[in-house]
């Protein structure tokens, strides 16, 4: 068969509004493991949000929970103002994405893309239609006779992409799709799959452990940890400012300081610690600090600026130890002065002192607004 969309008609691809998706309380139990603690959160319509944490933390679970693959013992899930709880996946009308690419090498690229269709008893015509109108939305238009093994890796994912659209779905679910592609073609892929949920308005849950992946094209994230949402927040608000040790750590790279609460007024906490005193801001409006409390500060590596003269505040002298250079930018362990055994980790970008002697005269200065202080 031969398919043909004509874009400049417009597309039809999706039915259904925007829907938003709310999952309240959720438990999820695996025999004696409860791989889902009362978990809640609320995806916009029409938003990219992503699911992020390590290996067992439950986010995986949370998509199945979701898709309508697992049943959850406690709490429930509605899309829009339907409670799909206990609604069988088909009925869900969810689109989905596996790392696998799960096509069936003996069909065509439109026979595969197709399948979801047929299943659901659609006319042919329409079949026509809809395939030829999903595979133009992943620039795949061309390759509807070919088999899936004529495809390299980032096309295969684009024709999985296409048969999770074809369908109409009310909510695009990823679980892992870019893992088993290598890095050129997941930038680029990146790139397509947020083209494609914008461009045609989804809702969009996605699971990954890549923090890159999805600080590059999250609206939204929640950072899960042993069944638990640790935070929610746009990719700027979870890195910059992290609740937790966990998820500072997580997302990116920071160092680590103990310290201990001098002051905390007009919205700024002055910290005592091993390499002097550094003033900093809570991660968020609702957390307060007393004299006397024991905190950590998060400090980014690529937050300091060095210096050969000292600032007023939050600067202490040092020199640079081992260094590693990239090019457009330097790693170094900055040995503070008087703290040796407190090194931190900095990026400088266009490195100036990589190379230079520098044991003496120098300084690491950050600003008040990147140093964050968490409870300890």
């Amino acid at each position: 068969m031969e398919f043909g969309f004509d874009r400049a008609k417009g597309s039809n691809l999706l039915e259904h509004g925007m829907i938003s998706v709310s999952v309240q309380n959720v438990v999820k139990r695996f025999g004696e493991t409860v791989a889902l603690k009362s978990v809640s959160v609320e995806v916009k319509p029409g938003e990219l949000f992503f699911l992020l944490g390590p290996s067992g933390c439950g986010k995986t679970t949370l998509l199945r929970s979701i898709a309508g693959f697992y049943i959850p013992e406690e709490g429930s899930i509605a899309f829009g103002d339907e409670n799909v709880t206990r609604l069988p996946p088909y009925k869900r009308n969810t689109g989905m994405m596996f790392q696998s690419y799960a096509l069936w090498p003996h069909m065509t690229v439109a026979e595969n893309v197709a399948f979801g269709l047929e299943q659901r008893k659609i006319s042919k015509p329409d079949i026509r239609k809809r395939v030829a109108e999903a595979l133009e939305s992943v620039h795949m238009g061309a390759y509807g006779e070919r088999k899936p093994n004529q495809l390299s890796g980032g096309q295969q994912q684009r024709i999985a992409l296409a048969r999770a659209l074809v369908i109409r779905p009310r909510c695009l679910l990823l679980d892992e799709p870019l893992s088993n592609l290598d890095a050129k073609l997941r930038l680029e892929m990146r790139t397509e799959i947020r083209r494609v949920c914008k461009e045609f308005k989804l809702t969009t849950i996605y699971v990954t452990h890549d923090q890159k992946e999805a600080l590059s094209i999250a609206d939204r994230m929640a950072v899960l940890d042993m069944g638990n949402i640790l935070q929610v927040g746009s990719p700027q608000e979870v890195y910059r400012r992290p609740n937790s040790r966990f998820v500072a750590d997580f997302i990116g790279e920071t160092n680590f300081v103990a310290g201990e609460v001098v002051r905390a007024e007009g919205g700024f906490v002055l910290v005592k610690t091993a390499i002097g005193e550094l003033n900093g801001v809570p991660p968020n409006a609702s957390v307060t600090y007393s004299p006397g409390q024991k905190v950590t500060l998060s400090l980014r590596p690529e937050c300091f600026r060095l210096e050969t003269m000292a600032a007023d505040e939050n600067c202490f002298a040092g020199k640079i130890g081992d260094a590693i250079y990239y090019g457009e930018i330097a790693q170094y362990a900055f040995v503070p002065k008087g703290a040796a055994e407190h090194p931190l980790k900095i990026f400088e970008l266009n490195p100036r002192f990589i190379g230079v002697d520098r044991t003496e005269g120098l300084y690491a200065y950050i600003e008040p607004e990147d140093v964050v202080v968490l409870p300890e």
